[in-house]
């Protein structure tokens, strides 16, 4: 799977437009696309950038094979002048991107692609089928970790994913989101993360006796005895027997480092309650709950306001699927065309009778506004590149949607940033993607930057993605030249 070539992992239509500018434009005209979200998902306040790796993968392998050109003649609607131009297809242009792991916002571009035109064609629907579905799996994650409030999140939704592909790089991106560990091993010998696991109920119901079963794999796995003490009766059966089984090893002088016992059905707020009692009263305070059962962020919130005692959670089905929120709704627009004689880029607009709709043309970088005293974030701001910002003077920002709201920040009361990186140059990779437990990091690092007020998961207050004064008034240029055609 890792030897897959994805070069025809593309719409059919970016490679018939391919051919169209072949034949009908400069194959060379160099053109700006912008991938970017409209939405929020899961009405949340962020996202969470992830799947730049894959991205950068794919651009370094993109290559037609002779399979992949023979398969193409056999449409029969390629001509062979296209086909053989194929033959010697490689990228050639500019990428820059967000990095993974970074807090990002409603239509500013996570990725953007300075290309020849055909070339930043092909590439949009493989950037938007990496970067959708990671950077979804992420920002359901750090939902979930910050329901949990604090406690361990494994991702263990493997068997429920959509196909091989989804269930990894879903691992991946749950990491990167916040997750302790993944069941997902082939995840963990990818990329480098920690894999965890207990065992199932056919374990239990494989052997005589539900002690039998505790006491056999206990003593297999001691200094990770985790013990499912659901498979009969909870309370009557499965956690006496746990105790039973720990009793015993601490009489052996076994270490009881990392144990506990896993709920995976029932009431588990009145479960985990009544269980934590037993286990306090037999002399194990530090035995671990951890629960499972069809888990998400709204669940994990509500368990916790019922004062549950579990600290560990496993999510697997509405993590990896981000059941409720299916999409994460990333797009890819046309925003400049370059002039061959001057080298400026033109800017370039899409109208919509949806207002959010309407694109922001030009070539654009994004700046990061935090407050000083703090380090939160109070707005993004969208700019053209060749704007500069002085951080010692006043910065007035406005809604570009209702430009009478302003906001004046004083000189020295704030800090900018720019988020987007190079990542490609001249068609040659220069950016190094850290391991994913280093963008794990980089990720919660990020996250603190948002106000408890953004995180919170129902209503919550929206970070500001303004527009420089240079580059709404473009906007608004364009926007009035298009309604006198």
């Amino acid at each position: 799977m890792d030897r897959q070539n994805l070069t025809l992992m593309t719409d059919l239509y970016e490679l018939t437009m391919m051919q169209g500018y072949f034949k009908n434009k400069d194959q060379n005209e160099t053109v700006i696309f912008d991938a970017f979200y409209r939405n929020n998902p899961m009405d949340s306040g962020y996202a969470i950038c992830a799947g730049l790796a894959q991205v950068i993968d794919y651009i370094k392998n993109l290559k037609f094979q002779e399979e992949d050109i023979a398969y193409l003649r056999s449409l029969k609607i390629f001509e062979e002048d296209f086909l053989e131009y194929l033959r010697t297809f490689r990228f050639s242009g500019d990428i820059y991107a967000i990095p993974e792991g970074s807090v990002m916002f409603p239509r500013e571009p996570m990725i953007k692609v300075i290309a020849p035109i055909m070339e930043a064609q092909l590439i949009e629907t493989a950037i938007l089928n990496m970067i959708n579905h990671q950077s979804l799996i992420a920002t359901k994650t750090s939902r979930v970790c910050f329901a949990a409030r604090g406690d361990g999140i494994m991702e263990f939704g493997l068997r429920r994913a959509q196909g091989p592909d989804a269930g990894i790089y879903g691992a991946r991106a749950a990491m990167i989101g916040g997750c302790i560990g993944t069941s997902n091993v082939l995840a963990g010998q990818l990329f480098d993360v920690p894999v965890k696991g207990t065992h199932a109920h056919s374990w239990i119901m494989s052997f005589p006796d539900e002690y039998t079963a505790f006491k056999a794999y206990s003593q297999m796995y001691p200094s990770a005895c985790i013990l499912l003490v659901d498979t009969y009766d909870t309370l009557k059966s499965g956690v006496p027997n746990a105790i039973r089984v720990f009793q015993e090893m601490r009489a052996a002088g076994v270490p009881l480092t990392n144990y506990g016992i896993r709920l995976d059905s029932g009431d588990l707020a009145y479960l985990s309650k009544k269980a934590r009692k037993m286990l306090d009263d037999a002399g194990f305070p530090d035995a671990v709950i951890s629960a499972s059962n069809d888990l998400d962020e709204y669940l994990i919130d509500s368990l916790k306001v019922q004062g549950c005692k579990i600290t560990s959670w496993g999510v697997g089905t509405h993590l990896i699927t981000s059941k409720d929120w299916p999409s994460f709704g990333g797009v890819y627009k046309l925003a400049a065309i370059q002039d061959p004689e001057t080298g400026n880029f033109i800017p370039k607009i899409k109208l919509s009778e949806n207002t959010e709709k309407v694109t922001n043309p030009g070539n654009k970088t994004i700046y990061r506004i935090y407050e000083a005293e703090t380090g939160k974030i109070k707005a993004d701001l969208i700019c053209l590149v060749d704007e500069t910002f002085d951080e010692n003077e006043p910065l007035l920002l406005f809604d570009p949607l209702e430009p009478w709201k302003k906001t004046k920040l004083e000189g020295g009361t704030y800090r900018m940033r720019e988020m987007m990186v190079p990542v490609f140059k001249n068609g040659e990779c220069v950016y190094e993607s850290p391991k994913v437990m280093d963008i794990r990091e980089y990720c919660s690092a990020e996250l603190d930057t948002l106000w408890d007020e953004t995180r919170r998961l129902f209503n919550p207050h929206q970070v500001y993605v303004d527009l420089s004064k240079k580059l709404y008034d473009m906007k608004i240029n364009l926007l009035d030249q298009m309604s006198q055609v």
